[in-house]
């Protein structure tokens, strides 16, 4: 037994269920209690399987999904279905501003940007749609923040967990004051928002009653993380500049960490890092790899099936398949804005260029390049806001499993792309703070050092470097721009 395995155990989870329930089109909720009780699930069965290791147990940590909205009422239960991060449903009203706040954000060109963030707000959607639910609602909190009241009675939260649209200033680390410039974008009461505090400190000490739900002790006590994209960061060992963070999950984002307040984008914050006194600038493209999922389920009938028969999944066929495809997909180019970011309002999905060679595996690495070309366009232009060049590039999410696409991915950034031990590096990096709480390691460079380890690395070739890679990022650049 490692020293890393004994006072901390990270749950991995490999049950199947149903990510959101959608009652309209564009629609995304789940009940807030749903999380609670699988996450209670899967501690029985580790316990159960692993008794040992388990009875050891020192301290717990929770790391969840983003943006992802909970009204509680005064009894402390949830008024409504949470409202998760990928809903599009959208209020109907505009930002109101004072005239000179007005005038100053349309000099900079962000008013567009700014109404959208309003109308995609999801308390501002309820404020219009649900009053009666508004109006009984305590406490407006994310999901990590409920889940945190569950374990420990206390609604508080990480200031690595604050990602949602919330009046959260990330500057200075503080819920916004009544007079800062954008607070009317989601003008929260103070008295309706959590308690914050600081990563890797104590949340207090699990009730009784989740205890029991738990099959722990009720004298263990919940360390606050982060979200699972800050906890990724972690647990990729970035903590420097040097190294760029690509997530290849459900949403694609590159992301690294600093010492400075560095917006990516213009009147985009970065968020707050696990390590102390930095910061995780982040660009996302909000479809990423689910634009996969949407590959296999519309066009992908022969892998599933030779999938079911070799038992294998079908992804891993059809990434064998990709070196039948050159780079550029012989001027293929897909556009992966199925949904437009913040600064992109008006960017749609689109694929051009197709031509009688074109197969489905064409589409398939078109795919996987336009979600390169992306990040490529994110990690520049936060490159050129930093004045700095990344030196390599690590990879998690359930994209980084295939070798074919880390390869790629090396190919076209022309970088060493790493993966670790493990592509479900969230667990690792909420693991992390709670070992430099607990006092197994001194601090966060010693505990990446034992528990971060890299697994392989991929090279670019630089042998045939693809000529039309270039050409193709550039008209890709220019459909994205409204």
């Amino acid at each position: 037994m490692s020293e890393t395995s004994k006072k901390v155990i990270s749950v991995y989870g490999n049950s199947v269920y149903p990510a959101y329930i959608s009652k309209k089109s564009g629609w995304a909720e789940q009940d807030p209690d749903f999380y609670y009780q699988n996450l209670c699930r899967v501690s029985w069965q580790l316990r159960e399987s692993l008794p040992e290791i388990f009875a050891r147990v020192e301290a717990v940590t929770l790391t969840t999904i983003r943006c992802t909205s909970v009204c509680v009422g005064r009894d402390g239960r949830p008024l409504r279905p949470a409202i998760l991060w990928l809903d599009q449903r959208r209020a109907s009203g505009k930002l109101r501003m004072k005239p000179w706040a007005a005038a100053a954000i349309k000099a900079v060109g962000m008013t567009k940007t700014l109404n959208l963030q309003y109308q995609k707000s999801h308390c501002n959607w309820i404020r219009e749609n649900e009053p009666d639910i508004w109006a009984k609602t305590k406490k407006y909190v994310l999901l990590s923040t409920y889940l945190n009241y569950r374990l420990t009675g206390r609604m508080a939260d990480s200031t690595a967990s604050i990602v949602g649209y919330l009046p959260y200033d990330f500057k200075n680390r503080r819920w916004k004051k009544a007079n800062d410039l954008v607070r009317p974008v989601f003008d929260i009461p103070d008295e309706m928002m959590c308690e914050l505090i600081p990563p890797g400190a104590y949340i207090g000490s699990l009730t009784k009653e989740a205890a029991e739900d738990l099959g722990l002790s009720s004298k263990l006590k919940l360390i606050a993380t982060g979200t699972d994209k800050a906890c990724e960061v972690l647990g990729l060992g970035c903590v420097s500049k040097k190294r760029a963070v690509f997530s290849f999950g459900t949403t694609a984002t590159v992301t690294f960490t600093t010492g400075e307040y560095l917006e990516p984008e213009t009147f985009i914050p970065p968020y707050d890092a696990i390590l102390p006194g930095h910061f995780n600038p982040e660009i996302e493209i909000f479809r990423g790899y689910w634009l996969i999922s949407w590959f296999k389920k519309e066009f992908t009938q022969k892998e599933v099936m030779e999938a079911i028969e070799t038992k294998v999944q079908p992804e891993e066929l059809l990434n064998k398949r990709l070196k039948e495809v050159p780079a550029g997909c012989q001027g293929l180019l897909l556009q992966p804005y199925f949904t437009p970011n913040l600064t992109m309002p008006e960017a749609k999905g689109s694929v051009i260029g197709l031509s009688d060679v074109h197969t489905r595996i064409h589409l398939y690495r078109a795919i996987i390049e336009g979600i390169n070309f992306a990040l490529m366009d994110g990690m520049r232009h936060m490159e050129k806001r930093g004045n700095f060049r990344f030196e390599e590039i690590r990879v998690g999410g359930g994209g980084a499993q295939s070798s074919e696409i880390c390869q790629i991915t090396a190919d076209m950034f022309g970088l060493p792309v790493v993966r670790t031990q493990t592509y479900e590096v969230s667990g690792i990096g909420s693991a992390i703070p709670a070992f430099v709480t607990l006092g197994v390691f001194d601090d966060y460079k010693e505990a990446i050092s034992h528990m971060v380890h890299k697994k392989e690395v991929f090279k670019p070739d630089k042998r045939q470097p693809p000529e039309n890679l270039s050409s193709s990022q550039e008209l890709l650049t220019k459909l994205s721009v409204p």
